[in-house]
């Protein structure tokens, strides 16, 4: 194919690709804006319920707090408990799922009498936004055919990158007022494609790391493969000890978890060396509880992991941040690169809004596409032939 034609032919792919996937896209930026700063959100809707007063005993241990929880019938079995090495910070709690199979809450309550302070307030909220960005609130979730669907879009996305820097590439590539500047001066058409062009020039390099990272939960070829790549030590490992998945709280094969001995576990291999701690408990047939620490209220990839067998306190297995590789850190840090978070506040913001922009790309490019489709229909004007004289 010659280099004359192949610029039509990416054209046509381009064209039918954005077509194809511009609402699904759409809806994905504007979930994933919003999740952008979720922690913060829900940090402030629950400010009044977060923190307590500080007191002079010290707080409750997990084994103590969640006695107490689980002395009230109607509170629900205990999942998972996150607290603060801060002392005015309020303990959260996750509950499991009811008998219905209803989805968990989550609680605040306070660390030095179990006492609840209430439920978590947009909890519920950036769940569903979730759901829809990840699998667009199809039925099975993760299991189900949204997350197929959201995974081609990403695909989708990779394409649609490479294929518009072919076709705006300009003939005199070194000038960056061609590359940057928007020709907001024009109209119809052409303002269109100055808007799709630059603008998705400016947010290319974001969308590109937001794609190869989003792969990673759609795919798990692409994710082993980034493994193997990245961690080629750590390919095809996994933490033993794992609790299954969530399921119904009333398991008959449940066994009981000396949370007591967990701690004590925890505090040789720690101390007080955290800011923030998650314990999940299992709530299958196993004895294994999963630690998260982090160093600071972050709670992003640069975390130490812990498996913990309930039954004996035996340390199961042990992750720790300061010991990866660079590929092991990038690994884990993977949902900070995706949603900029890695590079602070200033880079969570840039990726907002690249995300929020994503509605644009759909809406410009139906109406390049229109109106492309109108030239190419529009009669000729015929032509008038002049006679000779004597003709």
């Amino acid at each position: 194919m010659t280099p004359l034609r192949i610029k039509p032919a990416l054209l046509q792919i381009h064209s039918v690709l954005g077509l194809a996937a511009a609402l699904i896209l759409a809806l994905m930026g504007l979930t994933g804006a919003v999740m952008s700063f979720e922690d913060e959100i829900q940090a402030g809707l629950n400010a009044s319920l977060a923190h307590v007063a500080p007191r002079v005993e010290a707080p409750l241990a997990p084994s103590e707090l969640v006695a107490r929880l689980q002395a009230d019938p109607e509170a629900g079995k205990v999942a998972a408990i996150t607290l603060s090495r801060d002392p005015t910070a309020a303990v959260r709690i996750r509950f499991a799922r009811g008998e219905d199979g209803g989805r968990p809450t989550s609680a605040l309550v306070d660390p030095y009498n179990g006492r609840m302070l209430g439920p978590i307030s947009g909890e519920a909220f950036f769940a569903t936004v979730r759901r829809l960005h990840r699998w667009l609130l199809l039925p099975g979730d993760g299991n189900g055919a949204g997350r197929q669907i959201t995974g081609a879009a990403v695909l989708g996305v990779v394409v649609l990158l490479i294929t518009g820097l072919v076709l705006r590439w300009p003939r005199r590539a070194g000038s960056t007022t061609l590359w940057l500047k928007p020709q907001l001066g024009l109209n119809g058409r052409g303002l269109h494609r100055s808007l799709h062009s630059v603008i998705g020039t400016w947010v290319l390099p974001v969308y590109l790391v937001m794609a190869l990272t989003g792969l990673s939960y759609s795919y798990a070829w692409y994710k082993d493969g980034l493994t193997a790549l990245l961690a080629p030590a750590s390919s095809g490992a996994s933490m033993p000890g794992k609790a299954p998945r969530e399921g119904r709280s009333g398991s008959a094969d449940a066994k009981p978890v000396a949370l007591d001995l967990v701690w004590a576990t925890l505090r040789e291999q720690i101390g007080d060396r955290f800011a923030v701690m998650q314990l999940t408990l299992p709530t299958g047939v196993g004895t294994a509880v999963r630690v998260r620490t982090w160093p600071s209220e972050a709670h992003d990839g640069r975390r130490d992991e812990f498996r913990i067998d309930g039954a004996t306190g035996r340390l199961l297995a042990a992750e720790r941040y300061a010991d990866k590789t660079v590929g092991e850190r990038a690994l884990a840090r993977i949902l900070d690169i995706h949603r900029g978070s890695i590079l602070g506040w200033p880079g969570q913001f840039v990726f907002m809004l690249a995300a929020a922009l994503m509605p644009l790309f759909g809406i410009t490019g139906v109406l390049l596409y229109v109106s492309r489709r109108r030239l190419r229909r529009r009669p000729e004007p015929a032509r008038t032939i002049q006679l000779a004289p004597g003709e």
